[in-house]
């Protein structure tokens, strides 16, 4: 139940929408009002961001109509709980960018981030596959 489940879902390929826009999509979808009951983080390097429900949520069922949202899909925006996503994939990366600031980054509680255990960098491909530790011990 909502009990157990992660109060931040994961928001991929954004980059068809700014964080204003995402914001409204996401009041629309959940009915809540964007930094009193949720808060919304922007990782722009990977088109990435992450959604963090103040108000307790249950952000399965939020996943789920996400997902099947129509401007979610004319986005090609991916919707998924942070907490079960234990891998992470980052693309359009910046030449630059290295494995510690990704570590740093997505290990930051701002940015609703857990313990990151390895960061895999693929820079032909300017992507990275980012592996947090679980919270709980399950596999």
């Amino acid at each position: 139940g909502p009990a157990e489940t992660s109060p931040s879902v994961v928001f991929e390929n954004i980059q068809k929408c700014s964080l204003s826009c995402l914001r409204l999509l996401l009041e629309n979808i959940s009915g809540l009002t964007a930094d009193d009951d949720f808060t919304v983080e922007v990782i722009p390097e990977i088109n990435v961001a992450v959604a963090t429900f103040i108000k307790s949520t249950d952000t399965e069922e939020f996943v789920k109509k996400c997902s099947q949202h129509r401007r979610v899909r004319e986005f090609n925006m991916t919707a998924r709980l942070l907490e079960l996503t234990q891998k992470i994939r980052a693309e359009s990366l910046p030449d630059t960018i290295s494995t510690d600031y990704i570590t740093v980054y997505f290990e930051s509680a701002r940015n609703g981030g857990g313990p990151v255990s390895d960061v895999q960098l693929f820079p032909e491909e300017n992507s990275a596959i980012i592996t947090f530790c679980s919270h709980k011990g399950n596999t």
